[in-house]
C-alpha cells in the first residue's frame, strides 16, 4: 500500500487514464494536480455536486491557483437548478478521454466510477409526476416508505443510508416496472476498460480525516462558505440537487435564523463525517482490485 507520491508513481502505467477516488478532505486534489504536472494530464470532475455553479467554497471545487496549473473539466458548469446525472456525466467524460492530454479522473462519487469501467443502464428519465411522489414519500413518510416497495435483492445492493440511491431505486420500479438491478443486468459495454487504467483508491485512517474535515469546514466559512450560502438562501429551493451540498442545510438554516453559526459548522461537520463514512465504505466495497493508496 503505497503511503506517499514516490511510492505510487511507480505503480502508475505509461498510458491510460488515472483514476483517483476517495472521500472528501482526503486530499485528492493536491495528488492530481502534481500528477498531471508530472504527466501532462488533464483534471477531469467526478464529483456529482461539484459541478454546479453556485457553490465552489462549500464543496471545496478546485482552487483557482490550481486550475491555472492544469487543465480541469466538469466543474461549475451546470445552472445549480439544472437536472445532472450519471448518465450526464458520462457523455460529457467520453469527448475529454480523448484529450491529448492524459485523463486524470478524480471524485468521490463512486457511482461515477463504476458507471465509468463497468458501464452504465440505459434507463428511461424519470417523469416528473413520479419524482414528484417520491419527494413527497421521502419527506412526509421517510426512506422506509420508499424502501418498503423495493425488493430484498434491490434493497441489499444500494446504500440504504443515502437517500438520493434509496429514491433513485424507487423512482425506477415505480416509472418502469423493473427493479434498477434488472436495468443494470442489461448494461452495455462501459466507456473505459479498467484494466487499461491506473486505478487508485485513498484508503485513509478515519480519526485523520474527521480531524481534516474539522478544520476545512473552519477554513470555508472563513474563506466564503457563508458569503456563498446567503447568495443560495435568496431562491433556497432543497430539493435541487445542487441543495444537496454538504453544510449547505445547516448555513441556510442560520441564516433563516433557526440556529446559530456555531450550530450549524457542529451539524455540518457531523454530516460531512458521516458522508465520508459512507463514501470509504463503498470505496472499500466496490474498488477492492484497485491501488489503495493511504497518504497518513
Amino acid at each position: 500500500m503505497p503511503e506517499n507520491l514516490s511510492d505510487l508513481l511507480p505503480l502508475i502505467k505509461d498510458s491510460g487514464p488515472i483514476l483517483i477516488a476517495g472521500p472528501t478532505a482526503s486530499g485528492k486534489s493536491s495528488l492530481a494536480v502534481e500528477l498531471a504536472q508530472r504527466c501532462d494530464g488533464c483534471i477531469i470532475n467526478a464529483d456529482a455536486i461539484q459541478v454546479f455553479d453556485n457553490w465552489r467554497v462549500l464543496t471545496a471545487r478546485p482552487s483557482r491557483e490550481d486550475e491555472a496549473i492544469a487543465p480541469h473539466h466538469l466543474y461549475g458548469h451546470i445552472a445549480k437548478d439544472a437536472e445532472y446525472s450519471v448518465g450526464h456525466w458520462l457523455r460529457e467524460v467520453a469527448p475529454l478521454l480523448q484529450s491529448e492530454k492524459r485523463p486524470i479522473i478524480i471524485g468521490g462519487t463512486g457511482l461515477y466510477f463504476t458507471a465509468l469501467t463497468q458501464g452504465l443502464a440505459d434507463i428511461p428519465p424519470t417523469p416528473p409526476d413520479i419524482r414528484a411522489l417520491g419527494n413527497t414519500l421521502r419527506e412526509t413518510k421517510g426512506l422506509g416508505a420508499l424502501l418498503a416497495d423495493l425488493d430484498r435483492d434491490t434493497r441489499d445492493a444500494i446504500d440504504v443510508q443515502n437517500p438520493m440511491r434509496v429514491q433513485r431505486a424507487w423512482e425506477v420500479l415505480k416509472s418502469t416496472g423493473k427493479s434498477i438491478l434488472a436495468w443494470q443486468r442489461d448494461t452495455p459495454a462501459p466507456l473505459v476498460d479498467l484494466a487499461t487504467t491506473t486505478p487508485t483508491a485513498f484508503d485513509v485512517d478515519k480519526t485523520w480525516l474527521n480531524k481534516r474535515i474539522e478544520r476545512r469546514f473552519d477554513i470555508m466559512i472563513e474563506t466564503g462558505a457563508l458569503e456563498e450560502a446567503k447568495e443560495n438562501a435568496k431562491d433556497w429551493d432543497p430539493d435541487l440537487l445542487s441543495s444537496k451540498a454538504i453544510g449547505a442545510p445547516e448555513l441556510i438554516s442560520h441564516i433563516k435564523g433557526e440556529i446559530s453559526l456555531d450550530e450549524a459548522c457542529d451539524l455540518a461537520t457531523i454530516a460531512t463525517r458521516q458522508f465520508a463514512k459512507r463514501q470509504r465504505t463503498w470505496f472499500k466495497s466496490k474498488m477492492k482490485s484497485w491501488i489503495s493508496y493511504s497518504p497518513t
